[in-house]
């Protein structure tokens, strides 16, 4: 059921005609388009004729063939039935092309309709260009003053576009220049931490306007957001609610930054003291109670009374240069061990000991500088604590402190070289000495004084000691001499062959330094009292009342050594002096190999008083 006045489904049917007058006009235009269609068929059938008439490709087509032809050209007459042309199987591969569509590119080739260049694509793209130099481009200035922007500052027309068009500020140079309070850029970083702004904030353009510049210190890095300060400040007072404010709340985030520092270094602090045991209670333990050792046993000495055990040195150079490690940087020795009759632990050991936790840190160093401050107890850990100082490409520098009881008893500088084995070379010549296999143990030599008839009993036992402290070292060494010693010098050289009882296997090169580090230090310091002529065990100006190590410092200069082979340590003293003596050292392979150089500084005291200090008169 349809409405009255809804639309019909279908058009009316069209009216009868005849009802229509035709006009003498309309009969005129009959006649014209018949004529013209008269023609038009006329010329498409002398086109399809004659073949030297071009088509509308400027080609010239093929004749037509009539139907009574026995061409097998002829459409309907394939001899299998099918209309479309067969292929020659004389013709080998070949393209088809239709030449009616090819068109010359007057450039040398024929190509298709569809490949010529649009014409108007490029027009475009022309036009788009002149488009995006204009917008570079600085707005002209009309002749009519009156209609040009003026700077809001001083009335000038020579406003800074770039401030217009991204701050939309109108501003002339000068203006930006004199009053830099108001019109200086400021960077993203300086908007968060002075202003207190946010990310989120800063990235909006519509709500802080913000220029976009390449990042000066490196092309790959992104790009800088430069926003105006006046923008920056009605912004953040809008946003604070005044300067005050601001202020108010810059100086608690900066409190509060403060004491959140102050707390992560007071719980540091706490869990160092709590690691290394250093407490009021452990410090009057000690105090109260002296540990009294018995003869060492399997390697360890316990206490008669209390029954604490301390580690000497073990048989293995792992073993005395092994560290825990705590947390990050931070390493507690495990094994100490005292030389008889010494103030504190061997230097020497503490100097290995520094240089493996500095070389848990980084590679293998090519220098260290060592300063005794203290001497230390071999009954408490030592703690190492490293501290990368530089880091650059070729060098590492760091600085290692070793701390015991609360107190700083020995730092060490150390640097990490790239190694560079391009680079010429330089070494002094080693010199020539007996070999190690026709030396002696400096062990079985104290064994041989021991024995020696007409020593007294004091003597023999200090031998006997000496020499079974040699046998339980990790270090065995051997005592030589020049094979040709020179007549016209002066000079007092010491040499010692030495090597690492057991190292284990394999073995990095950072290890055979750390290793090499603990070799320096042996009879180092000795080689300077030696030389002034003092006598051990001996009271009086000849004897030899003290020595102690102040400063160590080895330079390696190779990687190629290996410490379980013998070593050649040349030992000379070139100065003593106020109770202080230096010497310098060379380590040499068997090969002839300089691989490390070193210096020591240490006290060296004689058995003299010296003058007493005259008391004051009140």
């Amino acid at each position: 059921m349809t409405m009255p006045d809804s639309r019909p489904s279908t058009p009316p049917s069209a009216q009868s005609s005849a009802a229509i007058p035709v006009t003498p006009d309309h009969q005129r235009q009959i006649e014209i388009n018949r004529l013209r269609a008269k023609a038009k068929q006329r010329q498409i059938e002398q086109d399809a004729s004659t073949s030297s008439a071009l088509n509308a490709n400027n080609k010239r087509p093929l004749a037509v063939t009539s139907v009574d032809s026995t061409s097998p050209t002829v459409p309907g007459r394939s001899r299998s039935g099918n209309d479309r042309l067969r292929r020659d199987p004389r013709l080998g591969k070949y393209f088809e092309y239709d030449l009616s569509k090819m068109v010359n590119s007057k450039g040398g080739f024929l190509v298709e309709d569809g490949m010529e260049i649009d014409e108007e694509k490029v027009r475009k793209e022309k036009e788009r260009e002149k488009q995006r130099a204009k917008q570079n481009l600085d707005p002209p200035i009309a002749l009519d003053l009156s209609m040009n922007p003026k700077c809001q500052e001083c009335k000038a027309i020579d406003i800074d576009q770039t401030y217009k068009r991204v701050f939309g500020c109108l501003v002339c140079p000068k203006c930006v220049k004199e009053k830099p309070v108001r019109y200086s850029l400021l960077t993203k970083t300086e908007c968060k931490e002075d202003y207190l702004l946010t990310d989120s904030e800063l990235r909006d353009h519509d709500l802080m306007p913000h220029l976009l510049k390449a990042n000066p210190h490196s092309s790959t890095y992104a790009n800088m957001m430069l926003f105006l300060r006046y923008q920056v400040e009605e912004f953040a007072w809008t946003k604070w609610g005044s300067a005050e404010e601001l202020d108010a709340e810059y100086e608690k985030r900066t409190s509060d930054k403060k004491k959140k520092k102050n707390k992560k270094f007071e719980q540091g602090l706490k869990e160092l003291r709590r690691r290394t045991k250093e407490s009021v209670w452990q410090r009057r333990k000690d105090e109260e109670h002296q540990h009294v050792f018995s003869t060492a046993q399997g390697g360890t000495q316990v206490c008669h009374s209390c029954g604490f055990t301390i580690e000497e040195e073990g048989v293995s150079i792992t073993t005395a240069l092994e560290v825990e490690k705590l947390e990050t940087n931070l390493f507690r020795s495990k094994v100490l061990w005292k030389p008889a009759r010494s103030r504190g632990v061997f230097g020497g050991q503490v100097i290995s000991q520094a240089c493996v936790a500095a070389t848990n840190c980084a590679e293998a160093g090519h220098d260290l500088h060592c300063y005794f401050l203290k001497s230390a107890s071999p009954e408490v850990p030592i703690v190492y604590q490293v501290e990368r100082l530089r880091t650059g490409r070729s060098y590492i520098s760091a600085s290692v402190k070793a701390v015991q009881n609360g107190h700083v008893v020995f730092m060490m500088l150390c640097s990490f070289q790239k190694p560079e084995p391009w680079q010429p070379t330089y070494q002094w010549p080693m010199p020539r000495v007996v070999p190690p296999d026709e030396c002696m143990l400096i062990e079985d030599r104290y064994m041989l004084l021991a024995a020696k008839e007409g020593g007294s009993e004091k003597a023999r036992s200090v031998y006997e000691d000496l020499a079974g402290e040699r046998r339980k070292s990790v270090i065995a060494a051997k005592a030589t001499e020049l094979i040709e010693p020179a007549k016209d010098t002066e000079e007092i050289v010491y040499h010692y062959w030495m090597k690492a009882k057991t190292v284990p296997t394999p073995c990095s090169p950072s290890f055979q330094k750390c290793i090499l580090g603990y070799i320096s230090d042996l009879f180092f310091i000795g080689s300077g009292s030696r030389t002034l002529g003092l006598r051990p065990y001996t009271k009086g100006p000849q004897g030899h009342a003290m020595s102690t190590t102040l400063d160590h410092s080895v330079w390696f200069y190779d990687n190629n050594f290996d410490c379980s082979q013998w070593l050649l340590y040349v030992m000379t003293s070139p100065r003593a002096g106020s109770g202080r003596s230096s010497v310098r050292g060379q380590v040499y392979t068997e090969a002839g190999t300089l691989v490390a150089v070193t210096t020591q500084e240490g006290v060296v005291r004689a058995g003299i008083k010296g003058p007493e200090a005259p008391e004051a008169k009140l």
